[in-house]
C-alpha cells in the first residue's frame, strides 16, 4: 500500500493524514452486581474473558467496585465480540479431552 491516499497523485504521510485527529476515549462497560443490585461502568482492564469450548464454559468476571463480590456472568456469542473488541483480556480454556 502507498503512502499516497490522495487520487491526484500527490503525496502524503502516515503523519499529515492522522495529524488533526485526537485521542481515542478509553472504552468503558455497564455492569451490574447480582449481590448488592449496584449498577456502574468498568474499563476494560477490570473485566476477564474466559472463552470455553461451550457456552457453559464462556463467560467474563469482575470485581464489583461497591461490595467487593467476585461476579461471574455467561457471556454469548456477542458479549465476546463486545469485549474483546474493547480490549478485555482474554483466556482461551483448552479441552482435556
Amino acid at each position: 500500500m502507498s503512502e499516497s491516499a490522495s487520487p491526484h497523485g500527490v503525496g502524503m504521510t502516515v503523519a499529515s493524514a492522522f495529524a488533526g485527529m485526537r485521542g481515542v476515549a478509553p472504552v468503558v462497560f455497564r455492569a451490574g452486581c447480582p449481590d448488592c443490585r449496584s449498577r456502574f461502568e468498568l474499563a476494560a482492564s477490570a473485566l476477564r474473558l474466559a472463552i470455553g469450548a461451550s457456552s457453559r464454559t464462556t463467560f467474563y468476571s469482575f470485581t464489583c467496585p461497591e461490595c467487593g463480590a467476585a461476579v461471574r456472568k455467561p457471556a454469548g456469542e456477542r458479549i465476546v465480540e463486545l469485549l474483546t473488541g474493547g480490549g478485555v483480556r482474554t483466556l482461551r480454556l483448552h479441552s482435556t479431552v
